[in-house]
């Protein structure tokens, strides 16, 4: 054993300090009663978990917000508590969230706290794959995940810091250095083995068809290729879910061989849940604005643009990002402005700091701002970066970021600037007329195909293949009369 622990402090073997620590890693080895595991925890106690997710969730919730549907809410919290009841460790109080997002995700924080978002609830195809996702949570929780990274984080933090002094370096700080969000970070092959592993046994303790668990993961997987097809870019990380849950095939493989060792009986709930999601928003809300297009709208804070041809649009929680193949991009975002500047003083003292740049006013239907454009560089590439700043109410500024080659053509300069012109107000009609698409659940009939229920929903493009993934069918597959189908409805 003290030759194992010595794998995890080599170089430090000789120094009393290192040494120190490494009994304190011994020491706090402790066999998890839900794996059955040796584990070092010493440095998140169960009642630091709790203090820890209480204040994140906090956060969660003020980054996120809450899906302002209670009959889901309460779902979800149902559905938690069957997967929770019967665990390693009944010292948890499990706490169940639905949030207002459109990604595919579900995580966890310390302490007994568990999310998930309506983008998920969108994909998944029946209440007992649901649960698997929340079993598959409470698994990292009640294997103590988090604790884990934690405690093998800082050591491993203290080990970079003896370093740095043993050979007069700082930079191994910054190279071993690891953020007080470890336990937000993704989670080792070992560890989602674990939890998908633990999550099958709550799954079939609860009731639930245990190969739930693994249908999803295949969904999973299916969407993440869509979405990358659709955004142009490899199929292997787009989905928030899939860049720290990766469902690979060896993990797929995996489940379905521990799902076999189980009774297959079980419920799936296929159309009382497709029943409970139908009218649930699916893709943004009126909160976090509309793309449609290459248009973005916000109907809350009233205000629309629209890019150029060849950009794409991604809408993220604190910015909407557009995106060119031929090198530009556009970043459009809100800053706050508490002291009420005007947008010169605001752009030379806050944003440009004071440097030397000249700056000059612009129009824009009938908003004064301040625009100025220097040269700039990103990952080895020159770049010419203009800045364009709105006043928008008395404590915030509307910023625009172009950023472009220098080699950029003359009619794509002219399209950027058309597209900061496009920047507008909303009026009321506008506002009323561009809503959320919603999941709406119909039925099949007898002459109904992939191709006509795929061609009512509100997509320009890969229409069939998104409602293959919205309902987890093969590509060979095809509709079957009087089956319920989601499909995305305006």
């Amino acid at each position: 054993m003290i030759k194992h622990i010595f794998k995890h402090c080599p170089v430090f073997a000789f120094k009393k300090t290192v040494l120190s620590g490494c009994l304190i890693f011994l020491a706090g080895c402790s066999t998890n009663p839900a794996t059955g595991e040796q584990q070092f925890t010493a440095l998140m106690s169960p009642h630091q978990e709790q203090k820890v997710g209480a204040q994140e969730h906090q956060k969660i919730l003020e980054e996120y917000g809450l899906y302002q549907d209670q009959g889901l809410q309460t779902f979800l919290q149902d559905v938690g508590q069957r997967v929770s009841r019967d665990t390693e460790r009944p010292d948890v109080r499990y706490s169940f969230y639905l949030l207002d997002s459109s990604m595919v995700n579900a995580f966890a924080l310390p302490g007994g706290y568990i999310y998930m978002t309506r983008g998920l609830l969108a994909l998944a195809n029946s209440e007992a794959e649901v649960a698997s996702v929340l079993a598959h949570e409470t698994g990292h929780i009640t294997a103590r995940h988090s604790a884990e990274r934690y405690s093998r984080g800082v050591i491993t933090m203290l080990g970079a810091a003896i370093l740095s002094t043993a050979v007069g370096d700082d930079t191994v700080n910054d190279a071993l250095g690891l953020g007080s969000d470890l336990y937000m970070k993704s989670y080792s092959r070992g560890q989602e083995n674990e939890a998908d592993m633990l999550g099958i046994r709550y799954l079939s303790r609860a009731g639930y068809d245990p190969r739930a668990m693994t249908s999803f993961l295949q969904s999973l997987q299916a969407d993440t290729a869509l979405e990358s097809r659709i955004a142009g870019e490899r199929a292997d990380g787009l989905a928030a879910y899939m860049s720290t849950h990766p469902a690979t095939q060896e993990r797929v493989t995996r489940t379905a061989a521990e799902v076999a060792k189980f009774p297959p009986a079980g419920k799936l709930e296929r159309e009382s849940y497709l029943q409970r999601i139908a009218g649930m928003t699916y893709g943004e809300s009126a909160g976090q604005g509309f793309v449609r297009g290459r248009t973005f709208y916000h109907t809350d804070l009233g205000f629309q643009f629209t890019v150029p041809e060849g950009f794409r649009l991604i809408n993220r929680p604190l910015q909407v990002i557009g995106i060119s193949d031929a090198g530009a991009l556009i970043v459009f975002d809100f800053l706050p402005n508490p002291d009420g500047l005007h947008t010169k003083t605001y752009v030379q003292s806050v944003l440009l700091k004071d440097r030397p740049v000249p700056v000059e006013p612009i129009e824009i239907n009938g908003m004064s701002g301040t625009t100025t454009s220097f040269k700039g560089s990103a990952k080895g590439r020159s770049l010419i970066i203009r800045l364009i700043v709105l006043p928008w109410g008395r404590d915030r500024m509307a910023r625009f970021q172009i950023a472009y080659p220098p080699d950029y053509s003359a009619a794509g300069v002219r399209a950027l600037q058309s597209s900061t012109y496009s920047f507008k107000t909303m009026n009321a009609a506008d506002r009323k007329r561009i809503k959320p698409f919603r999941i709406s659940i119909v039925r099949a009939g007898p002459g109904d195909t992939v191709a006509n229920m795929a061609g009512r929903m509100p997509f320009d493009e890969f229409q069939q293949e998104r409602f293959r993934v919205l309902n987890a069918m093969r590509a060979d597959e095809q509709v079957i009369p009087g089956r319920l189908y989601k499909i995305v409805a305006e």
